[in-house]
């Protein structure tokens, strides 16, 4: 048996890629391109020796500054063209390469220049804005001035018909009347100012005046024809134009500081009618030939920033990658003659051919008279985990590490969950309908793989694409369980031929009542249609389900007490065989293992016993008469053995391990069993916390400790992991239940009218409830709970999960993270 399992061919996801721990020594002249090639393979993972360094005293820091400068000045171009609403080439037009100081020396003419042009034009914009809000004003004011002035002639008119001829006039006329009074204006004679201001900010200003001027004064506004730019702001706001009325030079003063104060613009109105057209011309031709020159000016802006974007994809690429190269060149270590770089990483053992080739091209295209030397070390850290994956495996390998990154080299749970995580989650979400729109979604998602996969999606569209191949699976696996539970939205099918029953009479009176009658063979596949709607089909569904569920989960948990046996094998660790493999195995199947036999032959005998008082008179009177419980012959001495190997299962698990690590450790340092010593130090590397230390440091107390709470948490956990797996029966009852009720009290129910609007209204609130709860927070439950069983339930039991993950140096994952 042994031989025949290691002569089973490796699988390529089972076990991580082998590593080796690598050292190079880079001369001065070649480092630069060495690691550049390395890093367009990307399979070095470098170690930072300089981690004593901050990132301020390390070699090549100006350099780095350089870099970060110019990725800077690239940002500030891609803002530039995004503003002007350009579009950059995602395709960059080929042109000769360039080395990083010319480029330096582009981008900052680059840069100047169109800082130079944001100036003019941001100048320029300033005096248009300016000028288009005078014009605004004089088109506005004029209007208050005209009807102002009439207005004056008429009182005039008025005055020297009942007052002016009064003698006592002198005495009586107020201020305002005396400065309308014809005659020649004095110092407090009437005045205005005029501007324009946010319309926001209108009412508080006119309150604001009328209190600083205590009423005397005449507010006139009008809000302007269109939005127009804030000077300040830059922003296109509603303004409103205004005129104030006033007497006396404090009262201007006042006014013109309020005016300050909210930020209203003012501008000077001639009273001359003549000059008052006068200016109007004036400002319209200004206004005419800056608008000429701010269209040429964002030509040519748009035209500097059309030539730049023709390259900023390149641009912004090589510097991210010089920064990368320089960054990496930071971890490296000088040597004592500062001639030669020295840098260690890890990397796999299939790659170090690639790397060899990649630093010899490197020497040879520097025209170094001294190659690169890379040689193998010994390491004291445990090696990095390496996958590799591809589009299919890549989701599955994703769930596995969000709970843990594997141990260097352990099994690795994701090779099963391909198939057990999907086939889980279509156990409790099993229903053809369902599955089949699930199929749809994710067979859109892959035949745009290619397209979305170069957009930039949102949070949930970019969960959603990179899960496409799971949630493939997992529709598949829904149409097969929908397919056993004969479940479409809900509605059987007799999709296999007919049903095994039929009613008792022609009328089918008794069917809720007696019950049918079997009249020929089971139905071939599948749950029997006639289930549905009879008395006994909750009972039925429920025992079936219930039963099912723990028959999957005592396999999966087998599994991986399985995977743990195949752990130990390649670690060579025979104390983890024989004393947690074995009596694992013999535990949870003594109890588990033999009420899923039992579950198995009520089915196959069709007996009555009752699995529930079997199991609890195991423990409470093993030796009592089974009576007609009794599903075979032997079955009592059959669980009075299964008890006392369950029994004996737990000090088996606790105590002989830690007691033989430590004879072990013992003998080793007393000079003896060296023939021993390979695989007592194998054995200590497969504990926990004692891997990679130093062995002098055993401590009896914490072993036993760890291996007492090991033993007590696989006991506890066999029970609740097996209860656990109940979920499955509750979520796939729950679906089924749910998907029932909007069939029959939404759809059918609407249906039964026979009114158009509420057949519609009815599908309408059906589809809605099909779509945002069963297809969506009914598939996030069961996801959900398809997660926990293969993290809690199953990968406890082999997955140490302690690893760290391979992050080689390498350009593509730069750019992907820049993404």
């Amino acid at each position: 048996m042994e031989k025949f399992i290691d002569n089973l061919p490796a699988m390529d996801l089972m076990r991580s890629e082998k590593m080796t721990f690598v050292q190079l020594i880079i001369p001065v002249e070649s480092a630069h391109r060495a690691i550049s090639y390395l890093g367009e393979l990307g399979l070095v993972q470098f170690r930072d020796l300089n981690a004593d360094k901050s990132p301020f005293q390390r070699t090549f820091v100006n350099q780095v500054k350089r870099c970060a400068e110019m990725s800077r000045k690239l940002r500030f171009f891609r803002d530039q063209i995004s503003k002007a609403g350009l579009l950059s080439s995602v395709h960059p037009v080929l042109q000769p390469d360039i080395d990083l100081e010319e480029l330096e020396i582009q981008l900052a003419e680059h840069e100047h220049e169109l800082i130079e042009l944001n100036s003019n034009s941001d100048r320029i914009q300033h005096s248009y804005n300016e000028l288009l809000e005078y014009k605004m004003v004089l088109q506005k004011a004029i209007g208050f001035l005209v009807s102002s002035n009439s207005h004056v002639v008429s009182e005039e008119r008025e005055l020297d018909e009942n007052i002016y001829s009064n003698d006592h006039y002198g005495d009586e006329v107020s201020l305002l009347e005396q400065d309308i009074r014809p005659g020649p204006s004095d110092q407090s004679g009437l005045r205005f100012v005029s501007g324009i201001i946010c319309k926001s900010k209108a009412l508080r200003f006119e309150r604001m005046l009328f209190r600083a001027t205590r009423g005397n004064m005449l507010f006139n506004h009008a809000p302007a024809d269109e939005l127009m730019m804030d000077p300040l702001s830059t922003e296109m706001v509603e303004k409103t134009v205004f005129v104030v009325f006033f007497s006396g030079m404090q009262a201007k003063t006042k006014i013109l500081k309020i005016c300050e104060a909210f930020g209203a613009n003012c501008y000077p109105v001639p009273e001359d009618i003549t000059k008052q057209r006068q200016i109007t011309r004036e400002v319209s031709s200004r206004l005419a030939e800056l608008e000429t020159t701010l269209d040429a000016g964002i030509r040519h802006r748009n035209k500097a920033l059309a030539s730049i974007g023709f390259h900023l994809a390149k641009w912004m690429n090589m510097v991210r990658r010089e920064k990368a190269v320089y960054d990496t060149l930071n971890m490296l270590n000088f040597d004592v003659t500062k001639k030669c770089l020295v840098g260690e990483g890890w990397c796999p053992i299939f790659a170090k051919p690639k790397i060899q080739e990649a630093l010899q091209r490197a020497t040879f295209d520097s025209n170094s008279q001294v190659g690169v030397i890379f040689h193998v070390m010994d390491a004291i850290d445990s090696p990095p985990t390496y996958f590799r994956t591809n589009r299919f495996t890549s989701a599955f390998q994703e769930i596995v590490d969000a709970y843990g990154v594997a141990r260097y080299q352990e099994a690795n749970p994701a090779v099963y969950t391909v198939i057990t995580f999907p086939f889980l989650f279509a156990v409790m979400f099993g229903d053809w309908g369902h599955g089949i729109c699930l199929l749809l979604g994710a067979l859109v998602l892959i035949a745009r793989e290619s397209k979305l996969s170069a957009q930039k999606l949102g949070s949930f569209m970019e969960m959603l694409f990179g899960g496409r191949y799971v949630l493939l699976l997992m529709s598949l696996f829904s149409i097969y369980c929908g397919l056993i539970y004969n479940e479409f939205f809900s509605v059987p099918f007799h999709i296999f031929g007919g049903s095994a029953y039929k009613c008792r009479d022609t009328a089918c009176s008794e069917v809720y009542t007696i019950g049918l009658i079997k009249y020929r063979d089971p139905y071939p596949f599948g749950v029997d249609p006639s289930w549905r709607g009879s008395r006994s089909e909750l009972p039925f569904l429920n025992s079936l389900k219930m039963k099912m569920s723990i028959l999957l989960g005592v396999v999966q948990m087998n599994l991986g007490i399985l995977l743990s046996y195949f752990n130990a094998r390649f670690f060579s660790s025979s104390l983890d065989i024989r004393y947690q493999f074995v009596p694992q195995m013999i535990f949870l199947n003594s109890l588990f293992g033999y009420l899923s036999l039992l579950v198995v032959i009520k089915w196959c005998t069709g007996s009555q016993a009752d699995l529930y008082h079997v199991m609890i008179y195991m423990f409470l009177s093993p030796t009592d008469d089974l009576g007609e419980n009794q599903l075979f012959w032997g079955q009592r001495p059959l669980q009075i053995i299964l008890l006392l190997l369950a029994l004996i299962a737990v000090p088996w698990m606790l105590f002989p391990k830690p007691f033989i690590l430590k004879k072990l450790h013992t003998e080793r340092f007393q000079g003896r069993a060296y023939g021993m010593l390979g695989t007592s130090e194998m054995d200590l590397e497969v504990e926990p916390d004692s891997a990679r230390q130093r062995h002098e440091e055993f401590n009896f107390s914490e072993v036993f400790v760890h291996q007492m709470i090991h033993s007590i948490e696989f006991v506890l956990g066999a029970v609740s992991n097996t209860a656990s797996y109940l979920r499955l029966w509750a979520l796939s009852l729950a679906h089924s239940e749910l998907s029932t009720v909007f069939y029959e009290k939404v759809l059918l129910l609407a249906w039964g009218y026979d009114s158009f609007i509420i057949r519609l209204i009815g599908l309408s609130v059906f589809a809605f409830a099909t779509a945002f709860i069963l297809l969506m927070m009914e598939t996030l439950s069961a996801f959900l709970h398809a997660l926990r069983l293969h993290w809690v339930e199953y990968q406890n039991k082999f997955y140490h999960g302690d690893g760290y993950k391979f992050k080689p140096f390498s350009f593509a994952s730069i750019a992907e993270d820049e993404d």
